[in-house]
């Protein structure tokens, strides 16, 4: 990759790397690494976790499908959109989405489509976030939550969903990045 003032970026040299914590919701590497120009980190931490999804879900009659669930690291209840984890056994990031749809809110069906792909730290983390939006959806089971999930399908307006984002009400930055974008492309704020 070039930069602005036609720099060649090189990548960093990896001199040790070491697990620290392996489990499946948390992998913690550290690396002592060496910049191109020779400088050397002696500890840089690395997250490693698989691809994420996200949906913005949009019903049949135009409400937006969202959930809302306590977030313990903030200590607050969220407004979110669906989003979770692409499992092994999924065969794309597509059905990754629309398992975690189904398996949230009870909702399926509908026109999908990848409408942007996201870090939510490069510098530190190794996956990316793969964000769908689904329309004309329709609910066509009931939830299926794991034991870690106590969420509420909650069904918003256009301007409700407005209104949140500019209220700054929408504190994860993995869905409000996806809103954002498509209320831009679709010109509706």
């Amino acid at each position: 990759m070039i930069n602005r003032k036609g720099d060649k970026l090189e990548k960093w040299e990896v001199l040790k790397s070491e697990y620290l914590y392996k489990r499946p919701w948390l992998t913690v590497r550290k690396e002592e690494v060496r910049l191109p120009n020779g400088n050397v980190i002696p500890e840089y931490y690395v997250l490693e976790y698989p691809d994420w999804v996200n949906v913005i879900a949009i019903t049949k009659d135009q409400k937006f499908v969202f959930i809302t669930q306590y977030r313990h690291g903030l200590g607050e209840v969220s407004y979110e959109i669906c989003a979770g984890v692409c499992e092994k056994e999924d065969a794309s990031p597509l059905v990754s989405a629309q398992r975690e749809l189904l398996e949230e809110t009870g909702y399926g069906n509908g026109e999908w489509k990848e409408i942007m792909t996201i870090s939510a730290n490069p510098s530190t983390h190794t996956n990316l976030t793969h964000c769908f939006l689904a329309l004309d959806v329709e609910k066509i089971s009931e939830q299926h939550l794991e034991a870690s999930e106590d969420l509420t399908v909650q069904l918003l307006t256009l301007e409700e969903v407005k209104s949140l984002l500019k209220a700054d009400a929408i504190k994860q930055s993995l869905i409000a990045a996806p809103l954002w974008r498509y209320m831009a492309e679709n010109r509706l704020m």
